[in-house]
């Protein structure tokens, strides 16, 4: 698959949000580029990236910023996070600036977005690296 999101084998990547509309594909390809399953948004100990699956019905019961935040807890200096939202048009749709504006709340900066599936979008994350 032409398709990357930046992960490389063994690294443990959590996900957050995932539900039934979550592409099997992507879920796979994660997989594949890590080599393992991917952990919950309950797992405790330090990861080397996220997944962050997000719609608009999402941002009724919790903010954008406030997942982000969780999700750099466990996130190891120069871990990446993908926020896949639903393309336009999709049900669901989130724009991409609520995303990026989220970002900057949290302590993120947006480095990239893409197309990633038939049906999501996704905007690359990183940390600012913690100082010692």
């Amino acid at each position: 698959m032409a398709l990357s999101l930046g992960f490389t084998s063994g690294q443990v990547i959590q996900e957050f949000y995932a539900d039934d509309d979550a592409d099997e594909a992507l879920r796979g390809l994660v997989r594949s580029e890590t080599g393992q399953d991917l952990v919950d948004e309950d797992y405790g100990d330090v990861v080397d990236g996220a997944v962050v699956w997000w719609r608009l019905d999402d941002a009724e019961d919790e903010d954008l910023a406030d997942v982000l935040v969780d999700a750099i807890s466990n996130l190891d200096d120069g871990g990446l996070i993908w926020v896949l939202i639903p393309k336009p048009g999709r049900s669901g749709e989130v724009p991409v600036a609520d995303v990026e504006d989220a970002a900057k709340v949290a302590g993120l900066h947006s480095t990239s977005a893409a197309s990633v599936g038939q049906d999501w979008a996704g905007i690359r994350l990183t940390a600012r690296p913690r100082t010692r």
